[in-house]
């Protein structure tokens, strides 16, 4: 069972946020992404690399993830993930933040990443990467964001 927690902007420091998520629409469309090596599509995001700033991470992994190269984004909230699941393997919360972003124009997918391909929908697809997280999340920013 996985729980997913939503908190303040000033919840944990900025080097306790291990991943950043952008819910990301172009136009009226949610923009999706799926990797190399899977079937399922994901919400933009990804690991903070170590040193950078979490809004630096929500920037390069929209751009790596989308290729969004003009965009408009600013932090949601604070995310906590609990539980067993592929990406957490004790109790103990793991930390992000979530991020909205309009997304304006795109370029080509950077060709040495690691996303074969994007798509555009008017919801969720069934077929997600992690059903149990992102789910909750995209509705999060579509409560919060008056979307």
């Amino acid at each position: 069972m996985v729980k997913v927690g939503f908190h303040d902007l000033d919840y944990v420091k900025n080097d306790s946020l291990k991943y950043a998520v952008i819910a990301a629409r172009m136009g009226e469309k949610w923009i999706l992404c799926r990797h190399k090596e899977r079937t399922t599509w994901e919400i933009p995001g990804g690991h903070r690399e170590n040193g950078e700033d979490i809004h630096d991470t929500a920037k390069r992994e929209l751009y790596e993830e989308t290729g969004a190269v003009k965009f408009q984004i600013k932090p949601v909230c604070i995310y906590s993930v609990e539980g067993e699941d592929d990406l957490i393997h004790n109790a103990k919360p793991t930390y992000g933040m979530l991020f909205y972003a309009q997304v304006e124009s795109l370029s080509d997918l950077p060709a040495d990443m690691e996303m074969a391909e994007i798509q555009f929908c008017a919801a969720l697809p069934q077929n997600l990467t992690y059903p149990q997280i992102q789910p909750v999340l995209w509705r999060w920013v579509v409560k919060n964001e008056k979307l």
